[in-house]
Formats: C-alpha cells, sequence, structure tokens
C-alpha cells in the first residue's frame, strides 16, 4: 500500500511537472527569440540559444510602435470596460435574481442567447452603431477610446454571473433592510453590493484579461495607430509576406510586461478570484 501511494504521488508530480513545462515553454522561446538575429529565428532545424543577444530588438520594437499610447489606450480600456462591467452587471445581476418583473424570463433568455453566440457576428452591428454616434458626437465615433470600450459597456457573462452571486444570498437579508427602513435601491447599494466583493473581485480580473487579449475589435475600429491598443498595435509588425520574428518577440515582450507586474502584484486576489468561480 505504502509502494502503491508513493507511486501515484510520483507519477502525480511528474504530470504536473511535464504540463508546467509545456505551458511555460511558448514564454520561454518568445523571450529567447526576442534577442537571435532574423537568420537564426527562421533556421531548420531550429537554434534554442542566440549566439550574442541582440538587445536592437527591442529599440526597433519601440521605434516601430508607439508604446506609450499603446499602454494608455489599453490601460484606458480596461480600465472603463471594467467600471461597465461591475456597475451594470450587478444591477441587472440584482434585477434578474431579487426582483419580479414582466418580461424577466426572456430578459434572461436574451442574455443568454448573447452568452452563447460567438463575439465575432456582433462586429458589424457594432461597428455600424459607433460609426452612426460619431456622426452626431465626434469623440464617440471610431479611432476613440469610447469605441475600444463600447463592445464592454453590458457584460452577458458578468450578467449571469452576478445573477448566480445574488440567488446565493437569503432573501432574509434583502426582507430585513426592508424591515429597517430601506428602499429597493437602498437594499441593493447597501446590503446585497457589500457581499458580492469576492464575485465582483472575479469578474474584474476576468473583465481585464478579456479586454487585454481582444484583438479582432481594436483592429477594426481604430485604424489609427496612435489609437490602437497593445495587441492591435503588435498586429501591424506581421508582415504581409515576411516579419521580422525577433522584432515581433520583442514588442509581444513588452506587451506582456504590464500584466506580468499586475497578476505578481495581486496574485493573491487573482487566485481567490478564479478559485470563488469554482474553475480552480
Amino acid at each position: 500500500m505504502e509502494s502503491s501511494k508513493t507511486l501515484n504521488t510520483v507519477l502525480t508530480y511528474v504530470f504536473l511537472i511535464l504540463g508546467a513545462l509545456i505551458m511555460i515553454f511558448p514564454f520561454v522561446w518568445m523571450i529567447l527569440t526576442s534577442s537571435k538575429t532574423v537568420p537564426e529565428s527562421m533556421a531548420v532545424p531550429p537554434t534554442f540559444f542566440p549566439k550574442q543577444i541582440m538587445w536592437d530588438n527591442f529599440a526597433e520594437a519601440i521605434k516601430s510602435l508607439p508604446f506609450l499610447n499603446l499602454y494608455v489606450n489599453t490601460g484606458l480600456m480596461i480600465l472603463f470596460r471594467v467600471i461597465c462591467a461591475v456597475l451594470f452587471s450587478s444591477m441587472a445581476g440584482y434585477a434578474f435574481a431579487k426582483l419580479e418583473f414582466k418580461g424577466k424570463g426572456l430578459l434572461f433568455g436574451i442574455v443568454l442567447v448573447q452568452m452563447s453566440l460567438p463575439s465575432q457576428i456582433f462586429i458589424i452591428p457594432q461597428y455600424q452603431m459607433v460609426a452612426k454616434l460619431g456622426q452626431a458626437v465626434p469623440f464617440l465615433g471610431a479611432n476613440t477610446i469610447f469605441a475600444l470600450v463600447f463592445p464592454g459597456i453590458v457584460s452577458a457573462f458578468g450578467v449571469f454571473f452576478l445573477r448566480q452571486t445574488y440567488m446565493g444570498i437569503p432573501k432574509e437579508i434583502g426582507e430585513a433592510a426592508y424591515l429597517d427602513g430601506c428602499n429597493q435601491w437602498q437594499t441593493f447599494y447597501k446590503v446585497m453590493f457589500p457581499l458580492t466583493g469576492t464575485s465582483v473581485a472575479a469578474l474584474t480580473i476576468f473583465t481585464a484579461v478579456f479586454a487585454y487579449s481582444d484583438l479582432m475589435w481594436p483592429l477594426v475600429v481604430n485604424s489609427d495607430l496612435n489609437m490602437m491598443t497593445l495587441s492591435s498595435g503588435l498586429a501591424t509588425l506581421r508582415g504581409q509576406f515576411s516579419t521580422n520574428f525577433p522584432v515581433l518577440m520583442a514588442g509581444s515582450l513588452l506587451a506582456m510586461l504590464p500584466m506580468v507586474i499586475l497578476y505578481l502584484i495581486f496574485q493573491k486576489q487573482f487566485i481567490e478570484g478564479i478559485a470563488s468561480t469554482g474553475g480552480k
């Protein structure tokens, strides 16, 4: 029995180590490629370590892209999408979980349908809406921060996620608040919303990660390089017929650094947020 338990433990650690190596290999390869020459990056068979570290690749990446603007655009997009997701999803989730009104089932069904459909099918109508808004109010049109934030103003995932959270809160708490003199709005923001702190933190993390990795929408709506995000800006480094892979990997490494730093700072909150969703 003891030897069987030891064997199972060893096999578990072996598989975990292999999984970790598989997950970390693309990042290691990106770092190594960013310091290679172009011939080394395209050599067959591939070379793992560069003969000489090429720091010029980072200088070329910084010269090719306005990284300061890309950082600011990405940060503002993440900030406003998180604010909108938390604000509107909290109110909608509370309404679907605790209030009774006509058409409640139909409206929540529409939310579920939106979650089940691929986001790409909404790009054309969303772009048309942004274009119409731009005709009326220029700073709400394409090549603006608002255009980047627009698809994230309402989050179907956030509504569903927080609805489940509110449904887990006993209705007696809301009834007690009503007996103490709170109206529906006061019950929401003074009593119910503070109880969803962990779920709101998880929603914040998911929204930030989804916004950071969003590529197609920023490419479609903002054609001005100075108004692009990190993901869409990096896409411009890819050539039509040939690509300078060391410069592309150097740019990818520079674009990845802010999210890595944020993860290291808020690692505890990130893990707790993931665990609270049951997806650990």
